[in-house]
């Protein structure tokens, strides 16, 4: 495998099936572009003589849609900027902590990272799609699955505050799990 001498840009990616690592190469001498998701070759495009523009790939087990945008800042400089599903790494990132929790947890000497998507109420575990059932408790509601022979069970409870909305607790073996941080 030749050493990536031009490896200008990386990105971590939180999405639903896990953290993807985004690799980005650039050979302003000879225009070469490659894009590594995951340390898995993408794209590799060789002597391009347009410098600039912007290369189109998806991430993940969802294929989520990516694009790096290359820039001409002045002279031989350039800016590279990673957008998913068309919108700034940062944005797309602000908007998934309003769309999605996140908990990581260690089971049995494993670790587990489950992330709800709020708005379908699918839950991920590992990268994989969960078997839930939903049900609809006194005060809120309750979606069930099973991670390693534990019963997991998260609950949305109204917060009674219109700002808040609702709010999510993970229920692993009677103990609530602390919301992760991404």
């Amino acid at each position: 495998l030749e050493k990536m001498t031009d490896l200008v840009a990386v990105w971590e990616v939180a999405l639903s099936d896990g953290v993807h690592k985004i690799e980005f190469e650039h050979g302003t001498t000879s225009g070469k572009r490659v894009v590594y998701v995951d340390g898995k070759e993408e794209i590799r495009k060789e002597w391009m003589f347009k410098l600039v523009g912007k290369e189109t790939f998806t991430v993940g087990a969802t294929k989520t849609k990516a694009a790096i945008n290359i820039d001409a800042v002045s002279g031989f400089a350039y800016e590279y900027t990673l957008e998913i599903n068309g919108k700034s790494l940062k944005k797309y990132m602000e908007n998934r902590l309003k769309t999605t929790n996140t908990w990581i947890l260690n089971l049995d000497g494993m670790d587990y990272r489950i992330v709800l998507e709020k708005d379908t109420m699918d839950v991920w575990c590992n990268g994989e799609k969960m078997e839930t059932a939903g049900e609809f408790v006194e005060d809120g509601t309750e979606t069930h699955f099973t991670v390693a022979d534990h019963s997991c069970c998260i609950k949305a409870v109204s917060s009674g505050k219109r700002k808040e909305g609702i709010i999510h607790t993970l229920i692993v073996n009677n103990r609530e799990i602390p919301e992760a941080v991404e």
